[in-house]
């Protein structure tokens, strides 16, 4: 289904907290026992399509277009991406703290909240808590 998406990053490295927030159109499906949210977003690098993946215990961004990338996610356990940049391929991992997907069929409206720490090339990146809403768009 066609759904409006906003997401809201919070960034935390010590002291310091970044915040962006993004409103995309993209679609939401269901196929097997995952759910699925899909969009494009506009980056420095050019377009880029996201789609998220999430299912009870475990989740998955992927990247594709100006900026190639694989962020696995699994419920305390410590996972292996990577992220692939015109500079080469940087290995990165991902500690979840907390995954919930929430979906109400009657509104059309659902969402996706992951709290996850980041590293890249092994070195601590932050803790980033990604906040997606999302609620059915009416096909124009």
């Amino acid at each position: 289904m066609p759904v409006k998406i906003k997401v809201k990053t919070d960034i935390r490295d010590g002291s310091s907290k970044d915040t962006f927030e993004l409103t995309a159109f993209g679609r939401y499906y269901i196929k097997e026992n995952a759910r699925f949210l899909q969009y494009d977003e506009a980056m420095e690098e050019g377009m880029a399509k996201t789609i998220i993946k999430v299912s009870d215990q475990e989740g998955l961004i992927l990247r594709s277009g100006a900026v190639k990338m694989r962020l696995p996610f699994k419920m305390n356990k410590k996972l292996q991406g990577n992220y692939h940049t015109p500079y080469g391929v940087f290995e990165i991992g991902t500690m979840t703290k907390r995954l919930d997907h929430q979906f109400d069929e009657e509104t059309g409206s659902g969402s996706i909240d992951l709290l996850y720490e980041l590293k890249m090339q092994g070195a601590s990146t932050g803790t980033y808590h990604l906040f997606i809403t999302f609620e059915e768009e009416e096909e124009q």
